[in-house]
């Protein structure tokens, strides 16, 4: 079954109200948001992490944010984190596109780590498996189902050029 089969599936199953945007295909997460026609802050970024020795987790940032991991390192306890190359995230997530991952990890046996600054009011958007397809929920049922340790772990770009 196709991951957008499963995802479909997994909301309609919890009875959360959605909708699948097509949108032209696009790799980067900062494209995803624009041809989507939605804030970076709305659109979730997938990043796999691995946890020396112990396996990965998925960590969800807006897709305008940088991951930082000496944060991550704290909000986790782990000492040892780094990002999993490419060849490691097709394995983890077979059924989708690289870098395409719904922010899911009870799909694929992960623990979910997402950043505080998300907008909760707000609808969330997030990959559906593939580099020309969307998904929008509100925050609060992304909340409910994938059920995240929140911390703070992502830089802002405009905070980043304000320190240099």
């Amino acid at each position: 079954m196709a991951l957008i089969d499963r995802l479909k599936h997994f909301l309609a199953e919890q009875r959360i109200e959605y909708d699948v945007l097509p949108h032209r295909e696009v790799f980067t997460s900062q494209e995803v948001a624009a041809t989507s026609h939605v804030t970076g802050r709305q659109l979730a970024k997938v990043i796999l992490v691995r946890v020396d020795g112990q396996g990965h987790l998925m960590v969800v940032l807006p897709a305008s944010c940088r991951l930082d991991l000496t944060a991550l390192r704290a909000v986790t306890g782990q000492r040892k984190l780094g990002l999993a190359p490419e060849d490691e995230i097709a394995r983890v997530f077979p059924d989708c596109e690289v870098g395409a991952m719904p922010p899911f990890g009870h799909l694929y046996n992960l623990p979910v780590y997402a950043d505080v600054c998300f907008p909760r009011e707000k609808e969330f958007f997030f990959q559906a498996g593939n580099h020309h397809e969307v998904v929008r929920i509100s925050y609060e049922q992304f909340q409910r189902l994938a059920k995240p340790v929140v911390g703070e772990f992502c830089t802002h770009a405009r905070e980043k050029a304000l320190s240099a």
